[in-house]
């Protein structure tokens, strides 16, 4: 998951952007309106991290022209796009204000990061039409809190990227998502990242996971199809990367 945090206190921004790392978001930052507009329309965010309060003017400015837009998928930024505004202005009717104008949630400073963290999974989940806290798929079942895998009830260890990836597919299902946007999705502007990166992860989750699960549209991308076996017996397991 990619998330956009548009924060211009460089302390804030910075611990956020760790915390988010940590949780295995890929993370870009930027400090104005106008920087976070340049941003939405050359990249894929799957959730936006509003400030209201910015340099360049109001953080609702930028909600409204996300939510005015008219694509959903093909044209960035997506309208559908999951926002959180996270902000000093506590009175109900800035929360009631700020959720009016299309954020998906409200969180005001200073919040816990644990909190936040927790508010995005569950927004993420209703944009990804799951109740669910946890993904079944078969015999495998994902916790994206815990960041863990299980299959057949026996755990399975995935590398940081690995378990990205795997989110993604799960999120898009049974979308075909291309190698750009996988790469999107994983790895923020300043990441390094090897041409044949998304090839090696999938690789690695099929081995772990099974051949059955990840399917190549050649030439186009990757998906889970909802009617994957799941069940099938995967090759050894090994480390993680």
């Amino acid at each position: 998951m990619r998330a956009l945090v548009v924060e211009d206190d460089p302390g804030i921004a910075g611990g956020l952007s760790d915390s988010l790392r940590r949780a295995g978001y890929a993370v870009d930052v930027c400090a104005t309106l106008d920087q976070a507009w340049g941003a939405l329309v050359v990249e894929p965010f799957d959730v936006m991290l509003l400030d209201l309060g910015l340099p360049d003017g109001d953080g609702l400015d930028l909600l409204a022209r996300v939510r005015r837009n008219a694509s959903r998928a093909g044209a960035l930024p997506r309208n559908d796009m999951p926002v959180l505004i996270m902000t000093a202005r506590d009175g109900v009717s800035d929360r009631i204000g700020g959720l009016d104008s299309g954020a998906d949630d409200y969180i005001v400073k200073p919040f816990d990061p644990n909190e936040l963290l927790a508010r995005l999974r569950a927004m993420l989940r209703r944009a990804g039409g799951r109740s669910s806290p946890v993904i079944q798929h078969g015999d495998l079942v994902i916790d994206p809190a815990a960041h863990t895998v299980e299959r057949a009830g026996e755990s399975v260890v995935l590398g940081a990227k690995e378990f990205a990836l795997l989110l993604a597919l799960f999120q898009a299902m049974p979308q075909v998502l291309s190698k750009s946007r996988l790469e999107s999705a994983l790895y923020g502007f300043g990441e390094s990242l090897e041409s044949n990166a998304i090839e090696v992860h999938v690789h690695h989750l099929r081995r772990k996971l099974g051949e059955s699960l990840i399917k190549t549209v050649r030439g186009v991308g990757y998906f889970i199809p909802r009617e994957s076996v799941a069940a099938t017996a995967p090759a050894a397991r090994g480390p993680s990367l």
